[in-house]
């Protein structure tokens, strides 16, 4: 059975977004949603270490080490664009001034709580970051995330067994298999990948499923359909 890969995913996270919206990408896969922005989408991409307008290097860009997301990564400035402290830049962040966040997740639970910082007591190195503060700041919170872990344990969860970022605050969750809703405490597929049906979907899914047989129909590597 095929399933999106991450690169597809980005493509249709970033086909998603709201046109000229604000938006601040996590660590980790969400980074990739950077690439695949279209130049005419308008969209103000904000990173907590003070930067408000950036794009991803192109292939053969050279990188500014003054210039670099929160992820350490490469970035140049698009016209426009603003650096400021970081003072300023969780003010933006916890005053609401961000459409949405794309964040990555170990656990969601079917009623939005979110738990990205932390594995638990096991956990040799756990990291905040802004995490809290872009989880109960942006105005929407979609997360990207693998719907298991490597040993087959779903992490879209009727309750979260990790320590919480946040309450109740995920509107979105994009996987491997298509892309869920958060509705009225549970999990809402509003597209899933061609072949995945709902015993597949309840097979990934540990918490409760809202069924919805009229799911757009996503064909992996044709990610281009716009969901938003």
């Amino acid at each position: 059975m095929q399933t999106l890969s991450r690169s597809e995913l980005a493509d249709l996270v970033a086909h998603d977004l709201p046109r000229c919206s604000a938006v601040n990408l996590g660590i980790g896969m969400p980074t990739l949603v950077a690439r695949h922005l279209r130049a005419d989408s308008g969209v103000l991409l904000h990173s907590e270490n003070g930067i408000l307008g950036m794009r991803g290097l192109e292939a053969q860009e050279e990188g500014d080490p003054d210039l670099i997301n929160a992820s350490k990564e490469f970035v140049h400035l698009i016209p426009g664009a603003s650096i400021f402290d970081h003072a300023l830049s969780f003010s933006i962040m916890r005053g609401g001034h961000l459409d949405v966040t794309v964040l990555g997740a170990f656990e969601v639970a079917a009623n939005g709580d979110l738990a990205n910082w932390s594995l638990g007591e096991d956990d040799p190195l756990p990291s905040v970051g802004g995490a809290m503060d872009l989880a109960q700041g942006a105005r929407a919170v979609w997360v990207m995330m693998d719907s298991c872990t490597r040993d087959g344990t779903s992490r879209l969860r009727e309750r979260c067994r990790l320590p919480l970022t946040g309450q109740a605050v995920v509107n979105r969750v994009y996987t491997e298999m298509g892309v869920f809703e958060i509705v009225e405490n549970a999990f809402h597929p509003i597209a899933l990948v061609r072949g995945i049906d709902e015993a597949e979907v309840r097979r990934r899914v540990d918490g409760r499923l809202r069924w919805n047989a009229h799911a757009k129909v996503l064909d992996a590597g044709k990610s281009e359909e716009r969901l938003a």
